[in-house]
């Protein structure tokens, strides 16, 4: 926007306005300006002193262990006993035998699962107690990765499916077989009797 030029009676009416005004500071003269003030010199802070310190000192004690998830062999162990405990500890010693076995070696998920709650629900049906189920221990995989993969999928679903309707109302208890059945690789598993 450009600016206009004043007109001679608005130069006029400023005059007549500045003469009525009163000074801020009368005491000073017309023509002398106020100086203004030197900058100030800024003010020198003490050296900083460092303290002694040692590498890791702030650090906690000891570094926190990884929380990682438990192995299903870990899971059983820690669940609580439903049975009888003689009864738990001599199966899992070994000493009792089981009355039936499932051998889920090679299945695939698909066929496992309907292959398990068939034979639990006829093995609790026909009046058996202990029954014994073989996932079998996995393979190792090949490509170690950053990210932990259990290691044989039915080992680990298995635990799962028996703790799911409709084969959680005729479980009783869950835990790995003794060495002598199949260690790591096969599962106990302990039937309510059937109403």
């Amino acid at each position: 926007m450009t600016r206009r030029r004043l007109t001679a009676e608005e130069i006029e009416l400023w005059r007549k306005v500045a003469r009525q005004a009163d000074r801020l500071h009368p005491e000073m003269p017309k023509s002398v300006h106020p100086k203004t003030l030197p900058k100030p010199k800024p003010t020198r802070l003490p050296p900083a002193r460092i303290e002694s310190f040692e590498l890791g000192q702030m650090s906690r004690s000891r570094p926190r262990q990884n929380s990682l998830k438990p192995t299903v062999t870990e899971d059983l162990a820690a669940a609580p006993v439903q049975m009888d405990r003689k009864a738990f500890a001599r199966m899992k010693r070994g000493k009792l035998k089981p009355e039936a076995r499932l051998d889920l070696h090679g299945m695939r998920v698909d066929t496992a699962h309907p292959a398990l709650i068939r034979f639990i629900l006829s093995s609790q049906a026909s009046g058996k107690r202990l029954v014994l189920v073989i996932t079998g221990k996995g393979k190792d995989r090949d490509e170690p990765g950053p990210i932990p993969t259990p290691r044989g999928v039915l080992r680990n679903q298995v635990p799962q499916w028996l703790n799911l309707p409709p084969l959680a109302q005729a479980v009783l208890q869950v835990t790995t077989a003794h060495v002598s059945h199949g260690g790591d690789g096969a599962y106990y598993v302990y039937l309510r009797r059937s109403r």
